[in-house]
């Protein structure tokens, strides 16, 4: 069972010559208005890693999930945020959205989401930073706004719900699926195994400090590029939803559709730790009046 699949597979750089354990060390406090640095010089890696029709997680996990708790989008305008290469785009439509719009940090990616979608009129993308205080697309236009498994991927998470609420109108939806902050932390999750008990277990190293994490995207072909990965608390994570003035109305922890290979020595205490260990949080959310 892979212990790290956002954005699908990426790995942890090496650990230097005299660093102290883990490799890195908890961000300092970021001055306001800190911008997203984006996907873009791993764009191309990504885009065919995910391609269209989205990865493995996706199809599997992360597109019923958001399909489910987003429901019917008849008629409505639809902001998908972090959009990627559009990933989500054929489901908004399919629930009946009258207009899509994708914003994401990275050229490249909006290229490829404008390459894929250009023949279809209620889709529209943008080039823009999620975390950014000067937009003009966070009008207070917008019934429902999106965002998959990009929650972790900004460096200003207040900054970005503030933008979500101001998109959104009054009652309008918020539905974002991300990396579970408790149980799935690079570099500080892992997977145990106690032969007594004959029981798969969760070990979390630390949890309730802020890390930016920096993720290697293609291991093994060179080239040595990152993206980082930021953990926060859950509280932190639903502080800063809730101070946007948005208020959580569901929410779902999902577990990862793998199994190991049947009929191993683990497989039963394996199987069980997957169930009980949830891989992603997906929440619901509606902006509040005021």
């Amino acid at each position: 069972m892979d212990d790290y699949p956002n954005r699908d597979k990426r790995r942890f750089p090496p650990k230097k010559k005299g660093a102290r354990r883990g490799g890195w060390k908890p961000p300092t406090k970021k001055p306001a208005g800190r911008r997203e640095q984006g996907w873009d010089k791993v764009a191309a890696w990504y885009d065919q890693l995910v391609g269209k029709n989205g990865s493995d997680y996706h199809q599997h996990v992360v597109l019923p999930a958001a399909i489910d708790l987003l429901g019917s989008l008849k008629d409505k305008r639809v902001l998908d945020l972090c959009c990627g290469q559009g990933v989500l785009f054929p489901n908004l439509m399919e629930a009946g959205a009258k207009e899509v719009r994708g914003i994401d940090a990275s050229p490249q990616l909006i290229a490829a989401a404008r390459s894929r979608f250009e023949d279809d009129p209620r889709v529209k993308v943008l080039v823009d930073d999620a975390c950014s205080e000067k937009n003009d697309w966070a009008d207070g236009s917008f019934d429902t706004v999106a965002s998959l498994m990009a929650v972790h991927d900004v460096p200003d998470l207040p900054a970005m719900c503030r933008n979500i609420s101001s998109s959104l109108k009054e009652g309008g939806e918020f539905v974002a699926i991300f990396m579970h902050p408790c149980f799935r932390i690079p570099r500080q999750t892992h997977w145990g195994w106690d032969e007594g008990r004959k029981l798969q277990y969760r070990r979390v190293d630390r949890y309730g400090v802020d890390l930016e994490i920096p993720i290697i995207t293609h291991p093994g072909k060179g080239g040595g590029e990152t993206t980082s990965f930021y953990h926060r608390p859950l509280a932190e994570v639903m502080n800063a939803i809730g101070g946007a003035g948005l208020a959580v109305t569901r929410c779902e922890e999902l577990i990862s559709h793998r199994r190991s290979q049947a009929g191993g020595s683990r497989s039963k205490g394996e199987h069980r730790a997957a169930k009980e260990f949830p891989m992603f949080l997906a929440l619901k959310a509606v902006k509040l009046p005021g």
